[in-house]
């Protein structure tokens, strides 16, 4: 696929194997995003996210260089997901051996064209197919200054 906006449920079924997990991936931190304004939410709910991670030995470098492990992913995003909007549109993807490359458009206010940014997730996989590194890259439109990607 080229660099036109897709959904992502709409084409996660065109990818297998590791490009195929990154959708999937995408697709249920989306579900648990929009389960997060519920009020029994805590950090169990991202229990069904990290059967795709090697929780033990994971790293993810954010857009800000910040450094955490899954834990302190766990715990970052069960603060931040209450109270925010996320979704996203599928541009493109590209699978290297155990490296995944996808590229969104992340919005996180579906009213205002102006609160979207490009994103370049790179997931890096161990030899079981579980995701032990995640770098994200952050290209806000212009105008937008308080983005913070999942």
């Amino acid at each position: 696929m080229t660099g036109a906006l897709h959904d992502v449920d709409a084409i996660v079924a065109e990818h297998t194997g590791l490009a195929r997990t990154v959708l999937e991936y995408t697709l249920e931190m989306k579900r648990i995003v929009d389960r997060a304004k519920q009020p029994d939410f805590d950090e169990r709910n991202w229990d069904s996210l990290a059967r795709l991670v090697a929780t033990d030995n994971f790293t993810r470098i954010g857009p800000l260089k910040d450094v955490m492990s899954w834990p302190e992913y766990v715990a970052f995003l069960t603060g931040w997901a209450p109270t925010r909007h996320w979704e996203c549109s599928f541009r493109r993807i590209t699978q290297t051996g155990d490296l995944v490359f996808l590229e969104l458009e992340e919005r996180s206010d579906p009213d205002d064209p102006a609160a979207a940014a490009n994103s370049l997730s790179i997931y890096d996989f161990d030899d079981r197919d579980r995701l032990r590194r995640l770098d994200v890259y952050l290209q806000p439109l212009p105008g937008l200054t308080t983005f913070v990607s999942s």
